[in-house]
């Protein structure tokens, strides 16, 4: 869905509670659905004037300026017999005011659950609390785990991941369902391996929509760092041709307004890791790479014949993959039945991290 500014409620304009944090290594609001409207356009159209998007530094906004710092979490009590919070993640745009919410964020899913303790929505344990999450915007329930000592959440620990400064306390993630998140099916194409213009991709959605292709087909060694990639005009028209091809191969028709399908770019591991990655959102580079990205990421490596899969360095038996990016690594658990047609997802997790930044009231533009 994609929206364009409109006047905000009176009930906006007095203000929304709303929580700042960095969930992984993104930056969100988030917001209890009780206390956005009800009506999903003027819902939408008080986040946009609340992150500021529609102009580039979303400078009479909060929003970061960034796609990673544009993000929002709507939670709210599930009303599945099976998860215990609601999550709906929605993405702004920038420089453009878009909305959607089309598409996971695993990043910003680390918050979640501290989020939904901090406003009592779940009773937290001691010394950690573990709470199911329905992924409203794909169907699927994770099961989160953090810190929460005398049933309070903890944000300080001793856990450091690539791409966040500083260490933070561990949120453990383990995902269930999430085959087909954006587009009904493992392989939306029902091929392991297409050919788009030349370029051998695989495009699967193991949570994340993401078209994974080698590096070297698109001119790039791989081991570029974001300023050199986001300094290619080439390469991003490049990028964006072969995204928006794939995304009708993949159902998802005119993709050209969304930030889905990911584009991820494959070279050899040179750092330890299983392989190296370079991730476009949705022709930006990204400055590491999506949870649910890398969950997809690792899945399109297990398969026989997937695009690049000769490039990695498979995991040893109870290892994770470890996946290399600009920022670094990242480490996920991806387990599937390649010899099941298709494919079948068995499990899936990752540990991220969560940290609250700012707790009260936002004011909407007029």
């Amino acid at each position: 869905m994609t929206v364009g500014p409109a006047g905000t409620s009176p009930r906006a304009s007095a203000g929304v509670r709303c929580m700042l944090m960095r969930g992984g290594t993104s930056k969100g609001l988030y917001f209890l659905a009780s206390e956005l409207p009800a009506d999903q356009d003027e819902r939408d159209s008080v986040l946009l004037a609340i992150m500021g998007s529609g102009h580039p530094m979303q400078v009479d906004g909060v929003g970061g300026a960034h796609p990673l710092a544009s993000k929002v979490a709507v939670v709210s009590p599930s009303r599945r017999d099976d998860a215990d919070i609601d999550y709906l993640f929605l993405q702004l745009g920038v420089a453009e005011a878009t909305i959607t919410d089309q598409q996971n964020c695993g990043n910003i899913l680390a918050g979640v659950g501290p989020f939904a303790a901090e406003r009592g929505l779940i009773s937290a344990g001691s010394p950690a609390t573990t709470t199911r999450i329905h992924l409203v915007n794909s169907g699927s329930v994770v099961t989160a785990t953090f810190a929460s000592p005398g049933g309070v959440p903890e944000y300080a620990g001793d856990t450091a991941i690539a791409g966040a400064p500083g260490r933070a306390a561990p949120v453990q993630l383990r995902f269930a369902d999430t085959a087909g998140s954006a587009t009904g099916r493992l392989l939306p194409t029902g091929n392991v391996s297409d050919v788009i213009d030349g370029i051998e991709v695989t495009c699967v959605d193991n949570g994340m929509p993401v078209v994974v292709a080698r590096a070297s087909d698109l001119g790039i060694t791989g081991y570029e760092q974001y300023q050199d990639l986001a300094g290619n005009a080439e390469l991003a028209g490049r990028v964006q041709a072969l995204r928006l091809a794939a995304g009708k191969l993949m159902g998802l028709g005119d993709v050209a307004g969304l930030s889905v399908p990911k584009t991820t770019l494959l070279s050899p591991p040179r750092d330890g890791g299983t392989v190296c990655t370079r991730t476009f959102i949705p022709v930006h580079p990204h400055h590491s790479i999506g949870v649910l990205g890398a969950v997809s990421v690792a899945t399109a490596l297990l398969l026989p014949g997937g695009a690049g899969a000769e490039l990695a360095g498979a995991p040893a038996p109870g290892h994770r993959f470890d996946i290399e990016h600009p920022a670094g690594h990242l480490e996920v658990d991806v387990d599937v039945d390649v010899t099941a047609r298709p494919p079948q997802v068995r499990s899936a997790g990752v540990v991220r991290t969560a940290r609250k930044l700012f707790d009260g009231t936002v004011f909407p533009s007029r």
